[in-house]
């Protein structure tokens, strides 16, 4: 057994509440290594001679990645404090006991080699999402790409490639005219990238985080927005970008003008004078990625912080939406974050807070910062699998076990899993343009849990390389549109809403054959039993053993054959 590969910390990644009154614990052990492991639990104060509060509790291995195993149990405890430490029982005949990270070859009985565990701390800590959100399908929109008001011309909207500067005069009215395609598609959040005045077609450089950019309308028009939303079920999610601002925002105007006498000098993050915001030239202040005309702001100056929260709940209660997507949050501070999270809770006890990060998130994802997270490690997973096949479906199920075994249990259902966004070229370029590969990929955006952010025009055919040129006009000519991809959409998300046991269920197996090139998932919900299929290869595979089935992709009983990238929805 690999003792150095066994991990387990007293903290909130590995040993919290589900709910009042009951604790799940986790253990990492080196994959393949651990044959049984068995959780033992005490209380802190009271003497086993005075009273025995002992309990085992067997450990069940709930998946595993590239390297390691993850082992979780939960206990029922009316504790004050728990003492608690593991039984590992090796492959290799090995038997070890593990506590306060120390090993022992016997079992341990003084709880000061034992792991610490206040009760009270951890259920003060249970996770507080929106409960509304949880498995909901998130629809993403580049307004001033997606539907306008004002005519224009075909060969101006559907130019392609297409340039940042054009101007397809987008609107939110526009959205509002095309709010049923996305109730009809099955959506449930309406999210917009920014929509506050800005000189750019991106709007990620904000002149003015109180006034909505001319261009898409005014503050009345997003508040029929959200109420014609709302009124057909869905929410609205607004993109807060409060990593920096553009170089016309006023504070940052201030300092162009009146440079070192500015009074607004600690609200950036200032090098030298004069200014250097020339392109191609390094600036002389610290800005989002090295971009000149996006000066980065300093949010642990007090004012910063008070201004950026008071633009967030300014929103929610003056229109009504029901959170926010926050970009380039991980290059701000922690600390600013959860206060940002109480202060918008505070508001709106259920606003969604979702950050944008394309790694790991786990450090923002403790129950006290962000609700949520962009699932960019899911997009190049699905990426690497559907689109290149560089991935084996044996890797593709390890990369998504990374994820189930290092983040709370409760985050699964609220994970923004997407195939492509406004940064990334759109998934049916980066596949060569072959439909089947899309379809594919949707199915396991769709049918897996967590929250589905499918990129408008996805769900038509709609392509486009590298940025800007994934940003181009909406294809709402019908000609135009793959309307058997935009039934194969709905269709899964149908399935999704009726069959709970995809989003709630319990994961009861899951294997993948990676020369016949299959991953199967089963799922469980009381008496509703499902089986995923999801065929990763060109050509034909044949599952006589399965035949017979329903499949709730076509609602028809299933043949045995699956054909190139094809999934299947089985009733078992």
């Amino acid at each position: 057994m690999e003792h150095a590969a066994v991990r387990h910390f007293a903290d909130k990644r590995y040993c919290y509440a589900v709910e009042k009154g009951r604790i799940l614990i986790r253990l990492e052990t080196k994959k393949g290594d651990g044959a049984r492991v068995v959780l033992h639990v005490q209380e802190k104060y009271l003497p086993v001679s005075f009273m025995d509060t002992r309990q085992q509790r067997p450990m069940t291995l709930v998946c595993s990645d590239r390297y390691t195993d993850y082992y979780e149990a939960e206990v029922n405890v009316d504790m004050v404090c728990l003492r608690y430490f593991f039984q590992i029982e090796g492959r290799d005949g090995e038997t070890v006991y593990y506590g306060n990270h120390v090993f022992t070859d016997a079992c341990i009985t003084d709880i000061e080699y034992m792991f610490d565990c206040p009760q009270t701390l951890r259920e003060e800590e249970v996770f507080e999402l929106p409960s509304w959100a949880r498995n909901k399908v998130v629809y993403q929109i580049f307004p001033s790409r997606f539907a306008t008001d004002q005519d224009v011309p075909e060969e101006t909207w559907y130019q392609a490639p297409i340039k940042n500067s054009a101007d397809l005069k987008g609107s939110l009215r526009g959205i509002i005219s095309r709010l049923e395609h996305i109730k009809s598609l099955g959506a449930d959040i309406l999210y917009m990238t920014p929509i506050f005045r800005s000189g750019s077609s991106h709007k990620y450089n904000t002149d003015d985080y109180f006034q909505i950019d001319p261009s898409f309308g005014d503050k009345e028009d997003l508040k029929e927005l959200v109420e014609r939303a709302h009124g057909l079920g869905m929410y609205v999610i607004l993109d807060g970008v409060f990593n920096h601002t553009s170089i016309d925002f006023f504070a940052f105007r201030d300092i162009r003008e009146n440079k070192e006498r500015s009074k607004y000098l600690d609200w950036y993050y200032i090098q030298d004078f004069p200014l250097v915001m020339e392109h191609g030239k390094k600036p002389s202040y610290k800005t989002f990625s090295y971009a000149g005309m996006m000066p980065k702001l300093n949010l642990r100056n007090r004012e910063v912080a008070d201004f950026v929260i008071q633009t967030a709940t300014y929103w929610i209660r003056e229109c009504g939406i029901d959170g926010w997507r926050l970009d380039v949050a991980d290059e701000i501070n922690h600390g600013f974050w959860k206060r940002f999270r109480q202060e918008v809770k505070a508001v709106k006890k259920d606003a969604l807070i979702v950050g944008e990060i394309w790694h790991f998130a786990g450090d923002f994802l403790e129950g006290d910062q962000w609700d949520s997270v962009m699932n960019y490690p899911f997009h190049r997973s699905v990426l690497e699998l559907a689109a290149r096949g560089e991935l084996a479906p044996s890797a593709f199920l390890e990369k998504l076990a990374f994820l189930r075994g290092n983040l709370n249990r409760a985050l699964e259902g609220y994970l923004w899993n997407l195939i492509d966004s406004h940064d990334t070229e759109r998934f049916l370029h980066s596949a060569g343009d072959d439909v089947r590969r899309q379809m594919l990929a949707a199915a396991l955006q769709l049918l897996l849990p967590g929250m589905p952010m499918i990129y408008y025009g996805d769900e038509v055919g709609m392509t486009g390389g590298s940025d800007p040129d994934c940003r181009r006009g909406m294809l709402w000519e019908g000609s135009r549109q793959n309307q058997t991809l935009f039934h194969y959409y709905q269709t899964l998300i149908h399935i999704r809403h009726q069959y709970p046991a995809l989003t709630e269920g319990t994961l009861t197996e899951q294997s993948a054959d990676d020369e016949r090139g299959l991953i199967t998932i089963k799922r469980q919900q009381g008496r509703q039993r499902l089986r995923l299929l999801f065929h990763v290869k060109a050509g034909t595979l044949i599952l006589p053993e399965l035949a017979g089935r329903k499949n709730l992709v076509d609602n028809r009983d299933f043949s045995g054959i699956l054909g190139d990238f094809e999934a299947a929805v089985l009733l078992e």
